[in-house]
Parts: C-alpha cells; sequence; structure tokens
C-alpha cells in the first residue's frame, strides 16, 4: 500500500456572522498599522510581501496606512508594539508567528498584552479535523505532534476577543483583539485570502472618502521640476490633495496625485503635464493592481 498522504477533502464551512460595529454605531476605520513579526523577515531569508498588499488594501478602501513595523520573534516585542499600535490606530495587523513550532508565540504574546486567557477554540478544532480527515500523514501523528497541530487553535479568548470565520474552504480564522487587532497568518497566498474575506467585517470608509490616483511621466529631472511642484502642493494642501514624485535612475520621474475628488485630480494631472512637458498616465484607483501606462 502506498504510504502517500491523502489529498484534504472538499469541505465547506459556514462563514461567521457580521458582528456589530467594533468601534461603536457610526465610527468607521480612518487610520491603520501592520505589525509584521518574524525573525525570518529581519534576517533576510524571507521577503515580506503582507505589508506591500495591505498598503494596496487600505489605499483602495480609503484608509490611511500609517505605519509598518518588523519585529522579531519575541515576546517583549510583540507585547509593546502591540499595545502601541491598538491604542493609536483604528485597525491593526499583525502578520506571521501564529504556527505549531516553538518559534510561533503570536497568539501567546497577544494574550499577555492584553491579560486573555489562551483557550482551545473548539470550533478552530473541529474545522481543523474535518479538513486533515483523510490525510494519513496528520492521522498517524503521535500524540506530541498533534499537542503542536492543535497549538494553532489556541487563542487569546474572552470578551475582547472574537473569531472570524472570513471563507467557506478554510478552518484557520481571523482572530481579532479589543475590535481592532486582527491576527494572521504570514503566508502571502493565505494572508491575501484572509484579508479580503475579512472586509464585510470591518467598518470601512463611505466610498466617497476613497481616494484617487493620477499620475503623470515627464523626462525632466527631478531638481527641474521641484520648485513647481513644492508651489503646486502649497496650493492644493487646503483641499487634501497630496503631491509626490518618484525618480527612476535615467528615465524621467513619476509624479502621483492623490485627493478625493476625480475631477479634481485630473484638471491638476492635465495641468501637470502641460507645465513638465510630461505625459498623463493611464487612472490609477485604489483597486488596480496593474503599473500605470503611458496613455498614448
Amino acid at each position: 500500500m502506498s504510504s502517500q498522504s491523502t489529498p484534504s477533502p472538499v469541505v465547506s464551512f459556514p462563514r461567521s456572522p457580521i458582528p456589530s460595529n467594533p468601534l461603536g454605531d457610526g465610527k468607521y476605520i480612518r487610520t491603520a498599522a501592520a505589525l509584521v513579526i518574524g525573525d525570518e523577515i529581519l534576517n533576510g531569508k524571507t521577503h515580506d510581501t503582507n505589508s506591500h498588499n495591505f498598503a494596496k488594501y487600505c489605499f483602495e478602501l480609503g484608509i490611511e496606512l500609517k505605519r509598518i513595523e518588523v519585529i522579531p520573534d519575541e515576546e517583549d516585542e510583540i507585547v509593546e508594539a502591540s499595545r502601541r499600535l491598538v491604542e493609536n490606530y483604528d485597525l491593526v495587523i499583525t502578520t506571521g508567528g501564529i504556527g505549531p513550532t516553538h518559534d510561533d508565540i503570536t497568539y501567546a504574546s497577544l494574550a499577555k498584552s492584553f491579560s486573555l486567557p489562551l483557550i482551545h477554540h473548539a470550533e478552530t478544532l473541529h474545522r481543523m479535523a474535518a479538513w486533515s480527515k483523510n490525510r494519513r500523514d496528520i492521522a498517524e501523528q503521535s500524540a506530541e505532534q498533534k499537542t503542536a497541530r492543535e497549538r494553532m487553535a489556541l487563542f487569546p479568548s474572552g470578551r475582547e476577543a472574537e473569531v472570524i470565520f472570513t471563507a467557506e474552504d478554510l478552518w484557520v480564522p481571523v482572530v481579532r483583539l479589543k475590535g481592532k487587532l486582527c491576527v494572521f497568518p504570514g503566508i502571502p497566498s493565505l494572508f491575501q485570502k484572509m484579508l479580503h474575506g475579512l472586509t464585510p467585517y470591518l467598518p470601512l470608509p463611505p466610498p466617497s472618502l476613497r481616494p484617487f490616483r493620477q499620475q503623470i511621466h515627464t523626462l525632466l529631472p527631478e531638481s527641474s521640476i521641484a520648485p513647481f511642484l513644492t508651489s503646486l502642493q502649497a496650493r492644493v494642501k487646503q483641499d487634501g490633495i497630496r503631491i509626490g514624485s518618484y525618480p527612476q535612475l535615467s528615465k524621467g520621474v513619476t509624479v502621483s496625485i492623490i485627493g478625493s475628488v476625480p475631477a479634481k485630480v485630473k484638471e491638476l494631472a492635465n495641468e501637470v503635464a502641460t507645465e513638465l512637458s510630461g505625459t498623463v498616465l493611464v487612472d490609477m484607483m485604489g483597486n488596480s493592481d496593474e503599473e500605470a501606462k503611458p496613455n498614448l
């Protein structure tokens, strides 16, 4: 008989119901922070893409991402950073450190941070077992290995802890603490799936506050366009419009204009293109993953 494991069965789990607004009625997320946890990020073994994808996600939805921090798998670091970020921002995510090994200490550290007990979550254990019931390699695990696996369902618990199942085909949930801090795995594909699955559970800004971005490319050197851009930013700052410039080595400069009123942003983009002998690029909304291209 073959010793190869049988693939996991196709399973479907119900998603969690939408809870009441964790920030309070009428309030919505304005600011966010990302806390990336892992020695492997800091020693260069792993390239972090989760914070980049979170930044794009926030921009799409009109949330201002204010801070990204990378810290090691150390309890004191996780406790200090999580408390500080939850105090200062409306939405905080953590990525990494929720696996079954000795250095996966995120859940335990967050429990300490917010004085919450660690308890095995029964529904998560049930879903974990259902997802892997036909896997021979898991069925044959020793008691010690089973204990390690079940650590992935050992969550901070209590009134200020929520367990949110965001997808029908995943057993792993998002754990939300104090209505703000959401715990994610570090695996990029899983992180993205769960992040987008969490969207209905977040009190998001109204669509009218979502930003619009327009970009202009010019072959002029950045130093030549700096005085104009400085003057332009001073002129439109009161309208909440932000101007940025991003040079490319020997390929000119891309100017970015971000605001909440598309017509105004487009008007300014045309002004900048004319003044800098540049080209207006394809409109860049927050929900686009494509690189801006010349509108030729």
